[in-house]
C-alpha cells in the first residue's frame, strides 16, 4: 500500500471528526427523547391525579391509591406503601403491588416505632429527611431480624427501598415508601419524584381539611342564618324565637335533648324545649333551678360561665340524678352555657347526650352563639317594653329619624376613616376594626398595616378568649391595654405579631347596650403604652363606631356624614401636605414653625395666628401668619407670662385648649393694646405639651365674634401637637449635641487627672498610712508617745485621702463599665446597724444628734452590701458634715406603687441647697458651688458615685432641698426579696 498525501490524510481526519459528532449527537438525541418521555409520563400522572382529586372532594383514599400507582411504575419500582403518622406509629392508608404484598400489608397495617425502634421509618421520624436504601438485607434492623423488615424481604421481596417523608409547617405527617424485588438503587430523579408525590399528598389532604372545615362552617352558618331569620319574622314573639335556638342547638350539637332556663327572681325555670319528654318538663317546672353546683345549669349560673359534664354518674359534685328520679336513664353527658346581659346571667341554654360522649370545641362555640342569639332576642323584648314606655324618648328618636333619612350612608369610608383618625392622634403605627359576623368577629377596616397582614387577619376568625387583644376585649367587654404581647404570657397569637411587627397594643370595645358589636384595635411597633388621654380618645372613637354601625342597621342613612368624612378627608390631606414640609426640614425649626402657623391659619378659617414658643426660659412670640408688622413688633418686643389677662397666658397657666368667643367681652381679658393692633375678637390658644406641660401655645384669633367648631379646634390641636414635636426634636438635637462636647471635654480632662494621680498619689499615702500606723501602734517602742495626736492626724488625713482616690477610681471603673457588683441577700436591720455605728463617730463631731426610723419586719434586699453600706455612708458624712449642732436621721421603709421598692432617706437639718445647686449636684467633679467647696472641702464625687451605683442596681438616688433648712437624699433600690 503507498503513503497517503497530504490532503487524503486531511480528508480522513475530517471524516473521522464528522463521524464522532455525529455519533455524539445521535446520543444527546436519545437522552432527550427519553426525557422527554418521562416528562410526558409525569404530565399524564399529575394529570391523572388532578381528575381523581375534582372527582372525590374531601375522599383521599382514591387520591393517595392514585398517587402511590403512578409514583411506583415511574420510578420502576414494584410496589409502594402510603403511610399517615399517628402519635409514635405509622398506618399504612394506601396499597399499590402485587395482591399478596397488598394483603400483607392489610394483615398488620400499623408500624408502631417503639416496638420497632431501628425500622427505616424510626430514621425518618427523627430526621424528616428522604431515607434511601440500596439493600434492605444490609439494614441494622434486617440482621438484628425485625420481624417486620424481616418478613418484607423474605416474603415480599423488597430489597432496594426508598422513603420520602410528608411535611406540613415541618411537621412529619407521613411518608411514602416505593420498594423493587432487586439490588437497584434509585435515581437522584427517581427520588425527587417521589417527593413531588409526597408533596402532592400533603396539599391534598390540607384541601382536604379545608373543605370539611368550609363544609361544617357553612352548616353553621346556614343555621344561624335561619335563627336570625325567625327572630327578624318575630321581633317581638320571644317564645318562638327561643324554640327555634334550642332545636337548632339540639341539632347542629348531635344532642337528644335542650332545653332554655329563664331567670325568675333567684329561680331558673325552663322556658323552652326540644326533644324532651312532657314528665321531665313538668319535673322542671315543679323544681326551678338554684344557684348552685348539685347541676350543670346551676353551676353554670354560679360560676358565669360555660360547663361541660362529661359524664354526671363521675362527677362527685352533681346530685341532680340522685335527687329526681329518671335524670340517669335521660342522659349521661351535659352542656350548659350562660346566658349574659352585663355579665349577668339571665338564663342558660342546656344540650344533653344519653350516651357518655363529650361535646367538641366547635360545638360548645357553636353553642356559645345561640345564647348570645338568645340575649339579644331577650334583650329586644326588653328594649320594646322600655320603648314603650317612654313616649318621649320615642318622638325624640322619630325626629332624629326624620333627619337621618334624608340621607344615605357610607359605613366603610366611616370605619377607613375612623382607623385612620384614631392611629394618627393616638400616635399608633397600626389600626383596625373588628365586626361581628355570625358567631365571630373579622377585619372589616385597617390603618397602616400591610398588605399580606390584612389578607391573613381578614381570613382569620376571632373569637372571645385570652390569646389575642380582640378576642380579650371581647371576652371582658371593657378596654384591654397590652403593654409588651411578646411579654404577656396570656397572648398566642404568634403568626399574627409576626406579619404586623406589633408590640404594645390597646383594643376598645364596640358596645351596644354593654354587649359588644366589634372591637376597636391599635398598636404600636414599639413598646411605648398609650397614655389615659389617648385611651379615652379611643374610646370616643368607638363609641362613633357603634353610632355608625347602628344608624346603617337602624335608619340607612347618613348624607350628612358623607360631607362631614369628605371634609374630614380634605383637613387630613392638608395635614398630610403640612407633615410632607415638616419632614423636609426637620432641624429648621423656623420654617417648620411658619408653614404650621400659616396652614393652621388656612386651613381652619382664622384671619392671625401665631406661635409662641420657649427659648432658655422665657416665653416669646417666635412666628406670625396674617398679622400686621406694627402688631408683630409689638409683641415681640414683650415676653409671653401665664396669667388669665391673655387667651395665650391663659393656656400656658391651664395647660389646655383656650376659648375666647369674644374677647371684648371676657372680663378676665386685660391685653387691650394688643387686640387693638390686631383688631381681633375670637381667639383660640391650644397648648403645645410636653410630657403635659406646656412649652409653648398655638394662637388663632377672627377679626370677627365667629366662634371655631369642635374639627377646627382639633385640627389645631393636631398642629400644636406636631410643634410639639417639631421643638422637641430640635431640642433634643441641639442637646445632643451639646452633651457631646460636655463628654468629649469631661473624657479628656478625666484621663488627664487620672493619669497624673492614681499611681503617683497612692503609693506614698499607703506608705504614710502604714508608717503612722506602725508608731502609733509602737509609740513607746520608737519613742514616740508625745507625738501620738499628731501621727493620729496625719493618719486619719492619709487614710481620707486614699478613700478620695478609691471614689475616683471607682468612678473611672463604673464608666468604663468594668465595675462589678455582688449581689446577695442583705439583712436590712444588721446592715443599717452597721451603718449607723460607722457614721455615729461622723455625727458627735459636729455635735449632730443621729436617729434611726425604720419600720418593723423589713425583711432582705437582694443587693450589693458593700456597695449599699458606701452609698449610705457617703449621703450619712455629707449629712453630718452639713450640719452643726442638729439633726440627722435615716429613714428606712417599704413602697410599693407597681412594683415593690425600699427607700433609705438621709435627712438633716444643715444649710440645705438652692435649685440650681440641686440641678448639677450629682454630676462628677462638681460641688454646690465654690464657697460651699472651699467651706466643707470634697471633691464633688461621693453624690456621682452613690447615684451611679444605686442605677446600676436598678435604682437611683434623688434629692429634695431648701436653702436653710436642710435637704433630704433618698436611695430607692428594688424590693427583690422577701422578708
Amino acid at each position: 500500500m503507498g503513503h497517503l498525501d497530504p490532503t487524503q490524510n486531511s480528508q480522513a481526519a475530517s471524516e473521522k471528526k464528522l463521524k464522532a459528532s455525529a455519533c455524539e449527537l445521535e446520543q444527546k438525541l436519545e437522552a432527550r427523547t427519553r426525557e422527554l418521555a418521562e416528562a410526558r409520563e409525569q404530565q399524564t400522572a399529575t394529570s391523572e391525579i388532578l381528575r381523581v382529586i375534582s372527582s372525590s372532594p374531601g375522599d383521599l383514599k382514591p387520591v393517595f391509591e392514585t398517587m402511590l400507582e403512578n409514583a411506583t411504575r415511574l420510578s420502576e419500582a414494584k410496589f409502594g406503601f402510603l403511610f399517615l403518622r399517628e402519635g409514635d406509629a405509622f398506618r399504612a392508608v394506601a396499597m399499590h403491588g402485587p395482591p399478596p404484598i397488598v394483603e400483607w400489608m392489610q394483615q398488620a397495617p400499623v408500624v408502631e416505632l417503639r416496638d420497632h425502634p431501628h425500622v427505616p421509618f424510626a430514621r425518618i421520624a427523627r430526621t424528616k429527611e428522604a431515607l434511601h436504601v440500596s439493600d434492605l438485607t444490609t439494614e441494622q434492623s434486617y440482621i438484628e431480624r425485625d420481624p417486620r423488615i424481616v418478613a418484607l424481604v423474605e416474603a415480599a421481596g423488597a430489597r432496594s427501598f426508598i422513603a420520602v417523608p410528608m411535611l406540613k409547617e415541618e411537621q412529619l405527617i407521613g411518608a411514602m415508601a416505593i420498594y423493587r424485588q432487586e439490588v437497584r438503587p434509585f435515581t437522584d430523579k427517581q427520588i425527587e419524584l417521589v417527593q413531588n408525590f409526597a408533596n402532592q399528598a400533603v396539599i391534598a389532604i390540607e384541601n382536604t381539611r379545608l373543605l370539611n372545615e368550609l363544609r361544617e362552617s357553612l352548616q353553621q352558618q346556614t343555621a344561624t342564618a335561619d335563627v336570625l331569620k325567625v327572630i327578624s319574622r318575630s321581633t317581638f314573639d320571644l317564645q318562638a324565637v327561643l324554640e327555634t335556638l334550642v332545636e337548632n342547638a339540639v341539632r347542629l350539637c348531635d344532642a337528644d335533648r335542650g332545653i332554655i332556663n329563664r331567670q325568675d327572681g333567684d329561680l331558673y325555670r325552663p322556658a323552652a324545649s326540644f326533644g324532651n319528654p312532657p314528665e321531665w318538663i313538668e319535673i322542671m317546672e315543679r323544681n326551678p333551678i338554684r344557684k348552685d353546683r348539685t347541676s350543670a345549669v346551676g353551676r353554670a349560673i354560679l360560676e358565669r360561665r360555660v360547663v361541660h359534664i362529661h359524664d354526671i354518674l363521675a362527677d362527685a359534685e352533681y346530685r341532680w340524678a340522685e335527687e329526681h328520679r329518671g335524670e340517669k336513664e335521660m342522659h349521661r353527658t351535659i352542656v350548659a352555657v350562660p346566658m349574659l346581659r352585663e355579665g349577668a346571667v339571665i338564663g342558660v341554654i342546656v344540650i344533653r347526650r344519653t350516651r357518655v360522649h363529650p361535646f367538641t370545641e366547635k360545638q360548645i362555640e357553636l353553642l356559645t352563639t345561640f345564647a348570645e342569639q338568645a340575649v339579644i332576642a331577650v334583650e329586644n323584648v326588653r328594649l320594646l317594653n322600655e320603648l314603650r314606655e317612654s313616649l318621649q324618648q320615642q318622638t325624640a328618636t322619630a325626629d332624629v329619624l326624620k333627619v337621618i333619612s334624608r340621607s344615605t350612608f357610607d359605613l366603610q369610608v366611616v370605619l377607613n376613616t375612623l382607623v385612620e383618625s384614631a392611629a394618627r392622634l393616638c400616635e399608633a403605627d397600626m389600626a383596625a376594626i373588628f365586626r361581628q359576623k355570625g358567631a365571630n368577629y373579622y377585619l372589616v377596616a385597617t390603618h397602616g398595616v400591610s398588605s399580606d397582614f390584612t389578607e391573613y387577619m381578614e381570613s382569620l376568625p376571632m373569637e372571645p378568649g385570652r390569646g389575642s387583644a380582640t378576642g380579650r376585649v371581647l371576652l371582658e367587654g371593657k378596654p384591654v391595654h397590652i403593654i409588651d404581647v411578646l411579654a404577656d404570657p396570656d397572648y398566642t397569637l404568634a403568626e399574627a405579631q409576626k406579619r404586623g411587627g406589633y408590640r404594645t397594643m390597646l383594643g376598645v370595645p364596640l358596645l351596644r347596650e354593654g354587649i359588644p358589636i366589634g372591637v376597636l384595635i391599635l398598636s404600636r411597633s414599639v413598646v411605648r403604652p398609650f397614655t389615659d388621654k389617648q385611651i379615652e380618645l379611643i374610646e370616643t372613637f368607638a363609641d362613633q363606631a357603634v353610632i355608625a354601625i347602628e344608624n346603617v342597621r337602624l335608619f340607612d342613612e347618613v348624607q350628612a356624614r358623607t360631607r362631614d368624612l369628605s371634609e374630614s378627608l380634605q383637613q387630613q390631606t392638608a395635614t398630610a401636605d403640612v407633615l410632607k414640609v415638616i419632614s423636609r426640614s426637620t432641624f429648621d425649626l423656623k420654617s417648620v414653625l411658619q408653614t404650621l402657623v400659616e396652614s393652621a391659619g388656612r386651613l381652619c378659617g382664622a384671619d392671625f395666628a401665631t406661635i409662641t414658643r420657649q427659648k432658655d426660659g422665657v416665653l416669646f412670640f417666635a412666628e406670625a401668619y396674617g398679622y400686621s408688622s406694627e402688631f408683630i413688633e409689638y409683641v415681640r418686643a414683650l415676653p409671653v407670662e401665664r396669667g388669665r389677662g391673655t387667651a395665650t397666658g391663659r393656656a400656658l397657666l391651664e395647660g389646655r385648649v383656650i376659648h375666647i368667643a369674644d374677647v371684648l367681652a371676657d372680663p378676665d381679658y386685660t391685653w387691650a393694646e394688643a387686640q387693638r393692633l390686631g383688631g381681633y375678637r375670637t381667639v383660640l390658644g391650644v397648648p403645645m405639651l410636653r410630657e403635659g406641660i406646656p412649652s409653648g401655645v398655638l394662637t388663632l384669633t377672627r377679626s370677627e365674634v365667629r366662634p371655631f367648631t369642635e374639627k377646627q379646634i382639633e385640627l389645631v390641636s393636631t398642629f400644636a401637637d406636631q410643634a410639639a414635636i417639631a421643638i422637641e426634636n430640635v431640642r433634643l438635637f441641639d442637646e445632643i449635641q451639646d452633651k457631646s462636647r460636655q463628654l468629649a471635654q469631661a473624657s479628656e480632662n478625666k484621663s488627664q487627672f487620672l493619669s497624673s494621680m492614681s499611681h503617683e498619689l497612692r503609693t506614698p499615702l499607703n506608705a504614710i498610712i502604714g508608717l503612722t500606723e506602725m508608731m502609733v501602734t509602737n509609740a513607746a517602742r520608737f519613742g514616740t508617745e508625745k507625738a501620738l495626736e499628731p501621727l493620729r492626724r496625719v493618719n486619719a488625713a492619709g487614710t481620707h485621702l486614699l478613700s478620695l482616690i478609691n471614689e475616683i477610681l471607682d468612678l473611672s471603673k463604673i464608666e468604663a463599665g468594668k465595675l462589678e457588683l455582688n449581689p446577695e441577700s442583705v439583712n436590712l436591720a444588721r446592715l443599717i446597724d452597721e451603718v449607723v455605728g460607722t457614721a455615729g463617730q461622723l455625727a458627735e463631731k459636729n455635735q449632730n444628734r443621729l436617729i434611726v426610723e425604720a419600720q418593723e419586719n423589713l425583711g432582705t434586699l437582694n443587693a450589693d452590701s458593700l456597695r449599699l453600706k458606701q452609698i449610705l455612708l457617703n449621703l450619712l458624712s455629707n449629712a453630718c458634715k452639713f450640719t452643726k449642732e442638729g439633726q440627722v436621721a435615716l429613714r428606712v421603709r417599704k413602697v410599693a406603687d407597681g412594683r415593690d421598692w425600699v427607700e433609705l432617706a438621709v435627712a438633716d437639718s444643715g444649710i440645705g441647697m438652692t435649685a440650681e445647686q440641686q440641678a448639677k449636684l450629682f454630676q462628677d467633679f462638681t460641688q454646690a458651688d465654690s464657697l460651699t467647696a472651699r467651706r466643707y472641702g470634697g471633691t464633688g464625687l461621693g453624690l456621682a458615685i452613690s447615684r451611679k451605683l444605686a442605677r446600676m442596681m436598678g435604682g437611683d438616688v434623688t434629692v429634695t432641698s431648701e436653702q436653710g433648712k436642710g435637704s433630704v437624699f433618698t436611695v430607692r433600690l428594688p424590693g427583690g426579696a422577701t422578708p
